[in-house]
């Protein structure tokens, strides 16, 4: 089919479609169980609360919907990990038609980020990193409307401080984000004073903060254990004046390597790499803080804490880079020469679910290999042989406890790790090695 201005809209659309079939059909038919993370969520999303003892709420509220309407079907989250994808896809396009002013470049936009490795082949486990990229679009989409337009609108305020606030409850790690766009409005209105201030811009804070309140209480209740726990995961309590040199640069050479597709795409759409960095160009300007600055500020934080920044928290940080280099180039780019381009997206495309494929068949070892539903039948075959009762809660760690809250029919709540008194309170429970399962 020949791409022109007429069914541009459409080749999207096949392209979000094959993407979505097949992201979400070669993991349901290679892999045993669901990923780990998601059975976390789904785990958590047994016995919603505001918040966890890892993550906040946002990535257990939205697999547990599904799980009410669905039940134990492992392709409705291997779906759902698209969807939040194809969203964000959507976004990504609306945003570069804006900015370049011209849809076929916007559709390369997205094309080349399908290159990136967070887009394609780690997609299929939903998680907190899968969770922001719908609101990581959708609140650089908005931000950008109030950056471009003379008159600032109640909606497209009140619209950031929505979709920023379910971005920050689906990772804390959103700010990043937020920051740097806060930064730049900052700039243009007190430095540069380019931009008024306009007190329709508090309707965003003031939106992002109701929607927060209830995630603060449980905070504040909760000893702060979602902020500790990520501290944890940094490493930065251990750190080391060594580590302020070796993390940023093991941090570098990761964000170098997994983009290096994304470059070879881009070396085969623009063969004479020509551009000019004019940071008076305002939509130049908004590119590289969505897309750098965040970037810089994970790099920095690196820097100053000594903390290990792993290497999956950078999932959304990539979602325009296609915009940024696509609005860089457009003028070297010549919309007749695409063979080389496409022939090379063509083989990302299918080479990553390949690979995807090929690993998930040949290796037993995985956490997808895991036997949860075999597991699962014979607890309650076990359970069946003592108690006339129903389990319905389940106590252990997030992976083995919570791959019986989902396999089991009763749907078991998940509340923690077995400890002594939440036995007591059970009228009837059983236990194996660290699991155990109850009856109120």
């Amino acid at each position: 089919m020949t791409i022109n201005n007429k069914n541009i809209d459409n080749v999207f659309y096949i392209f979000v479609t094959a993407h979505l079939i097949f992201w979400t059909l070669i993991p349901s038919l290679t892999n045993h169980n669901l990923p780990l993370d998601t059975i976390e969520a789904l785990a958590w999303g047994s016995n919603l609360d505001w918040g966890f003892n890892k993550h906040p709420p946002m990535s257990a509220f939205v697999p547990e919907v599904l799980y009410q309407i669905f039940g134990p079907q492992d392709w409705v989250y291997y779906l759902l990990s698209q969807i939040f994808v194809v969203i964000s896809f959507y976004y990504v396009l609306k945003f570069s038609n804006e900015i370049v002013n011209n849809k076929f470049l916007g559709l390369i936009s997205v094309l080349l980020i399908e290159a990136i490795y967070f887009y394609n082949f780690t997609t299929p486990e939903f998680n907190v990193n899968v969770c922001q990229l719908p609101f990581w679009s959708l609140t650089v989409y908005y931000s950008w409307k109030i950056y471009s337009s003379k008159e600032i609108k109640f909606l497209d305020c009140f619209l950031v401080g929505l979709f920023a606030a379910l971005g920050f409850l689906s990772k804390y790690l959103f700010v990043y984000l937020l920051v740097s766009i806060d930064l730049l409005f900052i700039y243009l209105i007190f430095f540069k004073k380019e931009k008024k201030f306009d007190f329709k811009y508090l309707i965003t804070l003031e939106v992002f903060l109701v929607v927060l309140i209830p995630h603060f209480i449980w905070l504040y209740n909760n000893d702060f254990i979602t902020i500790t726990y990520g501290l944890a995961r940094t490493g930065l309590e251990q750190s080391i004046l060594l580590d302020h040199i070796k993390y940023p640069l093991i941090f570098l050479f990761k964000q170098v390597g997994i983009i290096i597709p994304f470059f070879i795409l881009i070396w085969l759409l623009v063969k004479k790499i020509k551009f000019n960095l004019n940071l008076k160009d305002k939509k130049l300007l908004f590119l590289l803080v969505i897309n750098i600055l965040p970037i810089v500020l994970m790099f920095l934080t690196s820097l100053i804490t000594g903390s290990k920044i792993r290497t999956m928290w950078m999932t959304p940080f990539y979602l325009f880079f296609g915009t940024l280099f696509v609005y860089l180039f457009q003028v070297q780019i010549n919309l007749k020469k695409l063979k080389p381009f496409m022939i090379g997206f063509v083989l990302f495309f299918f080479l990553s679910p390949g690979l995807y494929a090929y690993v998930s068949i040949s290796k037993d070892d995985k956490r997808t290999d895991y036997p949860g539903k075999e597991i699962a039948i014979k607890t309650q075959y076990a359970w069946d042989q003592q108690f006339n009762s129903t389990i319905n809660v389940v106590l252990g760690d997030e992976w083995t406890a919570g791959n019986l809250s989902y396999h089991l029919k009763s749907r078991p709540v998940w509340e923690g790790f077995v400890e002594r008194e939440m036995l007591d309170k059970l009228k009837d429970y059983m236990c194996l090695d660290n699991i155990c399962v109850g009856s109120r």
